[in-house]
């Protein structure tokens, strides 16, 4: 194992959850063309959405550093533009490179080409000019992005515009499942991993404890209990008591961390008690936004008190990344809980359906034709890679009790990735016991 780092920024925006968010309206994320929703509505190619480098609006707030790490920007380094409509330049009367001028293109030797290609005689160059129309990105957002992503405080607590708190549902459906927790408009998947990483390999940590305030049945609480572990997003250990009032905007629907299961809200009653913690208020209404970036192995041990193990792939071969694996799975299942993790960029994640400094949940490991695999989860319940690198089958795990299938060919985020490909892309995993 590795020493713990001192600090990480972990985090990047579910893209499907901040359209949904922007735009009021749900969709059919499964559907192979929902990619262009997403292109639309955050002014982003898909194929340059999931890396920092391109400087993707789902890292609002963060930069990337010389050694691809990444880091927070401060706030006044983060620009807001002055409309959510996109004003786009004019360029009906170019017929000339030299008319580009007219444009706000005033030194072609200083504009970077993304993409150039021969097509039937003509050179089609596709030139890298953000600031003409105000493209949203990590530096520069739209004032709806703004306030979804990091809102606006209000005299009795935090509650971004249009949107309110309400009760939606039950804690529980049923049980806790490690597919329940869908992470929301915030950049905080290290801990929604963590969070399924615990439902996955130690169910029984999730509880549900209600604290009676009155005498009637709505006067209650919930209560959930952190730990502190130290460093950043931390706090004392305590009791965190909160409602059942979630984060929902004009039509209903959830704005940030919700469950798989409908009508359930343990994950975002969880997602609500970590930032009531970490931000030390009193009210009912803390500040979700303050949840982004972070440290995913931490937070599984804020959680069950244990002590996290950190493993980085750049010290090991992918063996021994398999190993670790194994050695805390039983049956091809994760016992342990673990998480692991991708760099802040460099390795090619616009073509690989892998994102970049992202947060994933480890669930076990897999053999099928002499090939071994590590099974992953990503938070946002979609997204995941296909072709050579990843097994398109039928997994399934012996959970004590009954036999949990996890079907790698739908589109779920769950998937199983080759360990050489897991040692390419990720930059570390971590087991917590």
């Amino acid at each position: 194992m590795d020493q713990a780092p001192k600090e990480l920024f972990v985090g990047v925006i579910n893209p499907y959850a901040l359209t949904e968010a922007l735009t009021g309206r749900k969709f059919d994320w499964k559907d192979a063309k929902s990619y262009q929703i997403l292109e639309e509505t955050l002014e982003t190619n898909y194929a340059e959405l999931f890396d920092i480098k391109f400087g993707s609006p789902l890292y609002a707030g963060l930069e990337l550093t010389k050694d691809n790490t990444v880091k927070a920007l401060r706030p006044e380094d983060i620009k807001i533009r002055t409309t959510d409509k996109l004003q786009s330049a004019d360029f009906s009367g170019v017929r000339k490179l030299s008319d580009l001028s007219n444009t706000g293109i005033k030194d072609l030797n200083t504009v970077t080409v993304k993409n150039a290609r021969l097509d039937k005689g003509d050179v089609k160059v596709i030139l890298n000019v953000p600031n003409l129309n105000n493209t949203v990105n990590n530096r520069l957002l739209s004032p709806s992005i703004r306030n979804i992503v990091f809102g606006a405080a209000i005299s009795d607590g935090w509650t971004p515009a249009g949107t309110s708190w309400s009760d939606r549902g039950n804690f529980f459906s049923d049980v806790t499942e490690y597919n329940d927790p869908i992470q929301g408009a915030v950049a905080n998947c290290y801990f929604i991993a963590a969070i399924s990483a615990v439902a996955w390999s130690s169910p029984y940590t999730i509880e549900h404890k209600v604290r009676a305030t009155g005498t009637g049945e709505t006067d209650r609480t919930n209560a959930i209990q952190f730990f502190t572990k130290g460093g950043g997003k931390d706090a004392a250990t305590r009791l965190v008591e909160v409602t059942d009032n979630t984060i929902i905007n004009s039509t209903g629907n959830p704005v940030y961390c919700r469950s798989n299961d409908a009508g359930e809200i343990w994950p975002a009653v969880y997602e609500k008690a970590f930032a009531k913690w970490i931000t030390n208020v009193n009210n009912d209404k803390p500040d979700i936004s303050k949840t982004a970036y972070g440290d995913p192995a931490k937070a599984v041990a804020q959680i069950t008190d244990k002590t996290p193990y950190y493993y980085y792939t750049s010290t090991r071969n992918a063996l021994d990344l398999f190993g670790v694996v194994r050695e805390n799975s039983m049956s091809c299942k994760t016992i342990n809980p673990m998480v692991a993790w991708t760099y802040g960029s460099g390795k090619d994640y616009s073509g690989s359906n892998i994102v970049g400094n992202h947060a994933y949940t480890v669930l076990g490991w897999s053999t099928f034709n002499n090939k071994n695999y590590i099974i992953l989860r990503n938070p946002w319940g979609v997204t995941e890679p296909n072709g050579l690198n990843s097994y398109q089958g039928l997994i399934s795990f012996f959970d004590g009790s009954f036999w949990r299938p996890i079907n790698m060919i739908g589109n779920d985020g769950v998937f199983a990735l080759e360990i050489s490909a897991f040692k390419y892309y990720f930059e570390a995993l971590a087991v917590t016991k």
